[in-house]
């Protein structure tokens, strides 16, 4: 499985190689058991302004920056973009009724394979479309030792946020790698389309309520069900490509 997704990924790229030396890695869903917060403060929010906005619609936009979500929300009922009145008013009330709804935990399994990859000597990188500070915050109180800020792409660093490549053009421009030598792990719709657009391997870690075929289509090279799999498969995964 994994040897015939990376000879196909090299061929569709027209890539010489595929040999990792960094990791990118999305946050919410990935690092973080947060995507139900995330969900529930953005139905909640959007409902408090007079949006019909349900949970599913949370998932398939989950990659977003907050102020992307909102404007697809206003050119979809309004058909224009929010102020940045409107945008400062929305995403303040998710951030409040986010950090009402208890404390968010990491993703079981998460520091066990970050601590594989840097006893690997491989760079590890968060590439992210939140701006929620608290998490940003707790990486390293959470996974200590693992992650610093120059090695962070977020919501404040981009002007076009997932599904647009620029998330992922800017981590691999702080790396200074070439494309075959980086391997994303997504969760997200959005963000795998980010991570292809900018030509990476991808693997989707489905630790979602989507189905996997969304995933794929997507673009994701290879689909797994949770970060313990993710953890379990690392060393089949290494040795495919080296």
């Amino acid at each position: 499985m994994f040897l015939s997704e990376i000879e196909k990924f090299k061929q569709i790229n027209h890539y010489p190689a595929f040999f990792p030396k960094a990791v990118f890695f999305d946050m919410d869903g990935v690092l973080f058991d947060s995507m139900k917060s995330h969900a529930t403060a953005w139905v909640q929010t959007m409902r408090f302004f007079g949006f019909d906005f349900s949970e599913n619609e949370a998932y398939m936009n989950e990659g977003r920056t907050g102020a992307s979500t909102i404007d697809e929300m206003f050119l979809k009922v309004h058909n224009r973009n929010s102020t940045d009145d409107e945008k400062q008013q929305i995403y303040k009330k998710k951030s409040e009724i986010f950090e009402t709804l208890g404390k968010v935990r990491p993703m079981p399994f998460a520091y066990d394979i970050l601590q594989k990859i840097k006893a690997q000597k491989i760079d590890i990188y968060v590439v992210t479309g939140s701006g929620e500070r608290t998490l940003l915050n707790n990486l390293e109180h959470n996974f200590p030792g693992i992650f610093h800020k120059d090695k962070m792409v977020t919501a404040y660093d981009v002007e076009f946020c997932k599904p647009h490549p620029e998330p992922y053009l800017q981590a691999l421009k702080k790396s200074k790698l070439n494309p075959w030598e980086v391997v994303v792990i997504e969760n997200a719709p959005l963000g795998v389309e980010s991570s292809k657009s900018a030509g990476l391997f991808t693997i989707a870690v489905n630790t979602g309520p989507l189905n996997d075929m969304i995933l794929l289509e997507s673009g994701a090279n290879l689909i797994l069900q949770s970060m313990e799999d993710l953890t379990n498969q690392w060393e089949r995964f290494c040795e495919a490509w080296n």
